[in-house]
């Protein structure tokens, strides 16, 4: 996992399934938990969003709590990135 310019955990695919499967709970179970809906759930799983704000820190609550191992790991910065930060695509 990865830290954010405010030092939070980011929440990656990979991780969230992880945590999902670590809970032993389907889509629906963890939308319920967190207050949001299945699709959000799949959404993330998928990578096509990633959770913020609160949804971030319920995450990190929740995984806490269910001493659910995972560590950050520094963000690479790559080309393609140092060059959108630039102005560049």
């Amino acid at each position: 996992m990865v830290k954010d310019k405010a030092n939070r955990l980011q929440w990656g695919s990979e991780h969230i399934l992880a945590l999902r499967r670590h809970l032993g709970l389907t889509q629906c179970e963890l939308a319920e938990r967190l207050g949001t809906r299945q699709q959000t759930i799949s959404e993330w799983e998928k990578g096509m969003y990633k959770p913020r704000g609160t949804s971030s820190t319920l995450l990190s609550i929740v995984a806490e709590r269910a001493k659910f191992k995972y560590e950050a790991t520094p963000l690479k910065k790559t080309q393609k990135s140092l060059d959108i930060l630039h102005g560049g695509v």
